[in-house]
């Protein structure tokens, strides 16, 4: 590896720090109360540092949002081939919740932490591919289209946000409570099962 190589390599390395230090500081003291300075501390780099990689906050939050949604999005590339929208959606459900557990902190950041909207982003809005929510209505619109819903289930919108809300449920959840033990919590994979078939075999005909 070339000088040039070596250095675009520890260029990449710090800027992941900055990002994962970001993520977490915004999940656990909010987006507000976190500073560049307080981030550049985090990782123990000077604040010039951090204005290095990211002109401010914005930038910084913008980036953190960009990587996580798109890398939730890339989860349901392998639902993509499951021809039965009903198979599909339970199996597009199953993928949300795992991104949840294998990934909590960008979970809590993307869902469960307010904080500014991203008005202009590199995502492309309604690209499947890239736009969790845009795969979601496909599914649930060519479950529609194939008459699978009972027939007053014909609101694409309505539908793939109810079925996102019940998911969403189970996993902040888990990701909040799982060490509450005033509740006599069932394993993970039962309640996820059991939310997904109530939800979707009650949309179905």
């Amino acid at each position: 590896m070339g000088p040039r190589e070596r250095r675009v390599r520890e260029r990449e390395e710090i800027r992941g720090k900055i990002l994962d230090a970001a993520r977490d500081l915004f999940v656990a003291e909010g987006y507000d109360a976190v500073t560049m300075r307080r981030i550049a501390d985090k990782i123990e780099y000077s604040p010039t540092a951090i204005y290095f990689h990211f002109r401010d906050k914005d930038a910084l939050l913008k980036e953190l949002c960009e990587h996580d949604f798109l890398s939730l999005a890339q989860q349901f590339i392998a639902m993509r081939d499951i021809s039965d929208p009903i198979e599909k959606l339970k199996a597009t459900g199953k993928a949300y919740l795992q991104f949840g557990i294998d990934y909590p902190n960008h979970y809590r950041l993307m869902f469960m932490t307010p904080h500014p909207p991203i008005t202009e982003h590199e995502l492309e809005k309604d690209n499947p591919e890239e736009d969790a929510y845009a795969f979601l209505k496909a599914i649930v619109a060519q479950a529609i289209a194939a008459r699978r819903f009972k027939p007053e289930y014909k609101d694409v919108d309505l539908v793939a946000q109810i079925v996102w809300s019940g998911v969403h449920g189970v996993i902040s959840l888990q990701i909040a409570k799982q060490n509450d033990d005033w509740v006599d919590w069932r394993p993970l994979d039962d309640r996820a099962e059991v939310m997904i078939d109530v939800l979707v075999d009650g949309l179905a005909r």
